[in-house]
C-alpha cells in the first residue's frame, strides 16, 4: 500500500490504496464485470485509489446496477461552506460507470463518453451518508447508456446523472 499524507494544521488526513495497476490486472481476470465488482466489494480486489482519496465505498453490484455510498466530511467542503459538486459528479460517475460495466463480459472495459449532473440540493455533512445508485438504461456492444441519482441519509435526491458509456475491447 502506498501512503499519501495530507497536513493542514491541525487537520489532516492520511489514506492508503492499492498499486491501481495490480487491481487492474486482478480486475481483468477477476470474471465478468459483475463478478470483479462483487470482488472489490468482498474485499479480494482493492478499491480505486480515487474511492480511498476521496472517501467512497462500492455497496452493491447486481446485474445493471451498481450502489456507492460515502459520508461527506469537511475535507469535501468547497469555501463556500458545502461539499464541493465534485464530489457528487464523481460519485455519480462511478456509480453509472460500474453499473454499464456490470453488464460486460470479463476483460472487456470502458469509459465515460459523456456525463450530465444536475445539482438539486445543497450537500453538508449533516446530509449524512450518501447513496448513489447507477442503473443501465440500455446495454450495447459499443454503448451502454446509463442514469442515476444521489441520495441523502432522508432520502431525498440532491443530484441526478446520466452519461454515455463506450465499450472498450481488450485490444483498444
Amino acid at each position: 500500500m502506498r501512503q499519501y499524507r495530507f497536513v493542514t494544521d491541525p487537520r489532516s488526513r492520511t489514506f492508503d490504496w492499492a498499486d491501481p495497476v495490480d487491481a487492474l490486472r486482478q480486475t481483468r481476470t477477476a470474471g465478468s464485470g459483475l463478478e470483479a465488482l462483487r470482488a472489490m466489494i468482498a474485499g479480494s480486489i482493492p478499491p480505486p485509489p480515487i474511492a480511498q482519496l476521496m472517501g467512497f465505498t462500492l455497496v452493491q453490484a447486481e446485474p445493471g446496477l451498481a450502489v456507492f455510498e460515502c459520508q461527506p466530511a469537511e475535507f469535501h467542503y468547497n469555501p463556500i461552506g458545502a461539499v464541493h459538486g465534485g464530489l457528487a459528479c464523481t460519485l455519480l460517475d462511478s456509480a453509472l460507470g460500474c453499473a454499464g460495466h456490470t453488464t460486460l463480459p470479463a476483460g472487456v472495459g470502458y469509459t465515460s463518453v459523456d456525463l450530465s449532473v444536475r445539482y438539486l440540493r445543497p450537500i453538508t455533512h449533516a446530509s449524512g451518508i450518501l447513496r448513489a445508485t447507477g442503473r443501465v438504461l440500455k446495454p450495447g456492444r459499443r454503448v451502454i447508456f446509463t442514469e442515476g441519482e444521489l441520495t441523502d441519509a432522508a432520502g431525498r435526491v440532491v443530484a441526478a446523472a446520466t452519461s454515455s458509456l463506450l465499450v472498450l475491447s481488450p485490444t483498444d
